[in-house]
């Protein structure tokens, strides 16, 4: 097989360079990183960058491989390439460049590393209270009674924000873990939302917030987890009852669609309606990510570990259904869950 043969059978971005130091064949994946321009030219107004030179240039000399690493930008995000120069035996035969993609392990790598540093925060927060309150029970409120007692009512607060916290981290870790596997036995996902609702009554009534529920009345029966959808429906309806309008309304609807287009088939539509504030539209496209807030001061101090919209898509994911966020500030907010039906 000569070079260039082998060059159009690599599955990843290849090149030759022939012993002239221009680029002599190319694979289609490497003529849409560099673009088809760069066949018949100098591998250094090619390639460009300095590292990758280098190499090329250290193994034209000795003939021995080189690995390095070529950034790019790709699609309006930074890329990564681990770049293998292999030079063919003996003197003037040229080499073959390999561009292997590691941009998802370099951005997986990011994610983990962000992730690690949000729930270090997510706990040092409550932590240092504790930690704080503590000192001062030992110090001057030890003989205060009043003090001790309120001290002690926040410390109980902060300690169950952490719990309610790792009680969300295993949950997220849970459906992550399952996420491929789609559901297949029926649920009635109408009683699913009348369970949900219901275990809210009491919240939504300290907060004079009237819950509706339509169409709701007979039996809908969908593929899913029962335990995972109502935990959907829960999150959805509580996020509705804390950031809408105290003493406003949450309606909940539900209803068949014979075609849905976001499915491509029939499906179950969920809607969880508000009065609130609403949600400026450059918010809405991070709402799913994991402990990204509107109004951080806001939401920690209802008890959100910023970790339930996450979870939601997820689950949603899971299921192969849908998440559609509209929300407009002064307008309200509307959560839509489509379900598939096969």
């Amino acid at each position: 097989m000569s070079p260039a043969q082998f060059v159009f059978a690599a599955p990843m971005p290849c090149a030759f360079i022939g012993d002239d130091g221009r680029i002599a064949a190319i694979n289609p994946a490497l003529s849409a990183l560099f673009g088809a321009e760069v066949l018949r030219r100098h591998y250094i107004t090619a390639f460009r960058q300095p590292a990758l030179i280098d190499q090329i240039e250290a193994a034209a000399g000795d003939r021995q491989g080189r690995e390095t690493q070529y950034l790019g930008r790709a699609g309006g995000r930074d890329t990564s390439y681990k770049v293998t120069i292999s030079p063919l035996e003996g003197a003037g035969q040229g080499m073959l460049i390999f561009f292997e993609d590691l941009t998802h392990l370099e951005e997986a790598g990011e994610r983990r590393s962000e992730f690690v540093a949000n729930v270090s925060h997510e706990l040092r927060t409550p932590l240092t209270a504790i930690a704080g309150f503590i000192e001062t029970l030992r110090g001057p409120a030890r003989d205060d009674p009043e003090a001790r007692d309120r001290f002690l009512d926040i410390m109980a607060r902060e300690a169950g924000r952490m719990n309610r916290l790792v009680d969300d981290l295993l949950s997220l870790a849970r459906v992550e873990d399952v996420e491929r596997m789609r559901p297949e036995a029926d649920v009635d996902v109408a009683a699913l939302l009348h369970r949900a609702a219901a275990g809210l009554a009491p919240q939504a009534e300290a907060r004079d917030v009237r819950v509706t529920i339509v169409g709701c009345e007979a039996p809908a029966m969908a593929p899913g987890d029962a335990d995972q959808l109502t935990q959907v429906f829960t999150n959805l309806i509580e996020n509705a009852i804390k950031y809408g309008r105290e003493g406003g309304r949450v309606e909940i609807a539900l209803d068949r669609l014979d075609d849905a287009p976001l499915l491509r088939g029939p499906g179950l539509r969920i809607v969880v309606e508000d009065d609130g504030e609403g949600i400026d539209a450059r918010h809405l496209g991070r709402l799913t990510e994991r402990f990204y807030r509107v109004d951080s001061h806001r939401s920690r101090g209802m008890g959100g570990t910023g970790l339930g919209l996450a979870i939601v898509k997820h689950i949603v994911n899971r299921h192969r259904g849908r998440l559609r966020i509209e929300s407009e500030p002064g307008q309200g907010s509307v959560f839509t869950v489509f379900l598939p039906l096969s």
